[in-house]
């Protein structure tokens, strides 16, 4: 026979700890199904873990949405060329805000750090085909990358490798 209870499971987050028990993503939340691109990141996300913190070529980024209780880490170590050689995060959230880190870290991977700033919350939810409710989630990607490519600056003093400036 079949039961509801089956359905119904506990969910570990990317960061280790039990969330309430919710229907498996993919199946309708109320009259609203999570896109495929979603639930492939959800299931499968890329890129997860961490870096070293204390090497200076890594910046973090810690970002939050106190409204719904995300919280995202997202860590990049760049290059002497300022470009993003590797990529990690750790998200405690919604399938959307896991999918939307598992998302940026392969955008970003390979780009050079002025490339990543130009990255909107808006090419995120496109490609992810986020609906409204869950821009927020995009929204926390796009500030993570912001904060963890600050981070980097901050550690190297403000400096970055690039062609002098013309005058």
């Amino acid at each position: 026979m079949f039961s509801l209870a089956k359905q119904i499971t506990p969910r570990i987050s990317t960061l280790g700890r039990l969330q309430q028990p919710s229907m498996k993503l993919g199946r309708a939340v109320g009259a609203r199904f999570y896109h495929e691109k979603v639930i492939d990141h959800y299931e499968n996300p890329r890129n997860m873990g961490s870096l070293d913190k204390h090497d200076p070529s890594v910046g973090t980024g810690l970002v939050g949405a106190p409204a719904c209780g995300d919280v995202m880490r997202l860590q990049i170590k760049v290059d002497d060329d300022n470009n993003i050689v590797d990529v990690k995060f750790k998200t405690f959230g919604c399938g959307s805000a896991i999918a939307s880190s598992s998302y940026i870290t392969e955008r970003v991977r390979g780009m050079n750090i002025e490339e990543a700033l130009k990255i909107k919350n808006t090419d995120i939810a496109k490609e992810l085909c986020l609906p409204p409710v869950k821009l927020h989630c995009s929204m926390l990607a796009e500030d993570a990358i912001k904060s963890a490519i600050k981070d980097f600056r901050t550690k190297r003093g403000g400096e970055l490798r690039s062609a002098p400036a013309s005058a």
